[in-house]
């Protein structure tokens, strides 16, 4: 059977259509009517061998083990070509410098200027949702999802154990929505600050990568000290809270970012008015809002572009309906619009967290234990991760034992924006303009 699932952002609601079909038929496909389904049909193929007759760029998303052909080689990848003498290829990774997962980007050149990009990944496809079928503890399986991207620890949680929650006909108190809202908002904040520091870098504005660098790190220490870990593992449970808020973690919450504001503002106002940096910004890495709709991304990678996407105001969970959030929509799809969006929304999300310390919901001392999961049972779980969009579905058999976990990172949608971002730019650009993505490999190699 396949599950088509797409969300209604007009009306808050998710349409779910249903058929059934064999692994050895041939299917039209989605795609040659809207491109946006490309890369599902893609990984359909690939994991189950369904042949689509008219799709237009069936090649492999990943090289997992499940592969339905049981070749699991990533050699020979059918790279897109242009057969010119005045043309050049650039080949980069899958090594990388520093601890960045592998991936292979090949760039076809005129001089410096780039026509073509075609990004490769899958190297390291690690099976976690197979492992989430495998494993029958829920610690282990809260774990996993702790596990799907290093930067985006709260927005995988969050979504696992509002999914199992569902499942197990479980109605999550204010303290625990609280938790969850709180840590999502924080890491929006964190995550956001690193990648103006990781921007700097990248255009060789010193001043800025270290202040903006040396910002993020009270902001991680303080997941630190309210949970344990610096990236918030262990702080999300389903129908747990191991560690509750109270009112001296608010005054250490609102001394940090009493500290954290003023520097930031300070350094963002330097940052955002030098013309040296400017140069590099403006007018580099363009989507535009026709190619960002047809591709179909989300977050920051729609926001940039016109197109207000964000889960939060069109699918709100946890404490979202009442900071009635408003998106954060830039217009000119490049990368100094990505750039304005992440300080527009640290300055948001600060003061979304100071409206939430106003009323900190006591903690629920009688807590009732979760039940099993519903038998014959599918769920779906939609959060906003700091990148935008975040999904986890999962379907139970008779018995209420997961028989289908599937995951889907917002870099799965994204990764084909910044390939196009990149066209007509010098090669020189590059780093800069993945950078003002900061897409997810380990997100996207599941």
């Amino acid at each position: 059977m396949l599950l088509c699932c797409i969300a209604d952002d007009a009306a808050g609601n998710i349409l779910v259509s249903s058929a059934l079909v064999n692994c050895s038929q041939t299917l039209p496909s989605f795609t040659a009517q809207r491109l946006a389904f490309h890369k599902f049909e893609r990984e359909i193929n690939e994991n189950f061998g369904i042949e689509y007759i008219d799709h237009p760029w069936l090649k492999p998303v990943r090289f997992p083990q499940n592969r339905a052909t049981g070749q699991s080689t990533i050699a020979n990848y059918p790279f897109f070509r242009i057969e010119s003498e005045e043309l050049h290829e650039v080949g980069v990774g899958p090594i990388h410098a520093g601890v960045i997962e592998p991936g292979h980007f090949r760039f076809i050149c005129n001089g410096e200027q780039i026509l073509h990009l075609e990004i490769q990944l899958g190297y390291q496809h690690r099976g976690i949702e197979s492992l989430f079928l495998e494993k029958k503890k829920l610690l282990q399986r809260t774990t996993l999802a702790e596990s799907i991207a290093g930067d985006t620890v709260a927005g995988h949680t969050t979504a696992f154990v509002n999914l199992w929650e569902t499942l197990c006909g479980y109605e999550a108190d204010e303290d625990l929505q609280f938790t969850r809202t709180l840590a999502l908002e924080l890491e929006r904040i964190a995550i956001h600050t690193g990648d103006l520091s990781a921007i700097c870098t990248d255009i060789a504005y010193q001043l800025g990568s270290s202040v903006f660098g040396r910002l993020r790190t009270p902001v991680i220490n303080y997941f630190q000290s309210w949970c344990g870990n610096r990236f918030a593992k262990s702080l999300i449970r389903a129908g747990q809270n191991h560690f509750p808020f109270n009112e001296t973690l608010a005054e250490q919450l609102l001394k940090m970012l009493d500290a954290f504001e003023p520097d930031f503002d300070e350094m963002w106002a330097e940052f955002h008015t030098l013309p040296s940096a400017l140069s590099r910004l403006e007018k580099t890495g363009v989507v535009t809002k026709e190619q960002v709709s047809n591709i179909g991304t989300v977050g920051m990678a729609a926001r940039m572009s016109s197109i207000s996407r964000d889960i939060r105001a069109t699918h709100p969970h946890d404490l979202y309906p009442t900071l009635a959030h408003e998106p954060i929509i830039k217009h000119h799809g490049d990368v100094y619009s990505r750039t304005h969006i992440r300080y527009d929304e640290i300055k948001q999300s600060i003061s979304y967290i100071r409206r939430l310390l106003e009323k900190i919901p006591p903690e629920n001392k009688d807590r009732k234990a979760l039940k099993k999961p519903a038998a014959n049972a599918f769920s779906i779980s939609l959060t906003e991760g700091w990148r935008g969009e975040i999904c986890h579905c999962a379907i139970t058999d008779e018995r209420g034992e997961l028989v289908h976990y599937k995951v889907k990172d917002t870099s799965f949608h994204n990764w084909l924006a910044l390939a196009l971002a990149v066209r007509n730019n010098e090669i020189s650009d590059f780093p800069v303009s993945n950078k003002s993505f900061d897409l997810s490999y380990c997100g996207h190699d599941l």
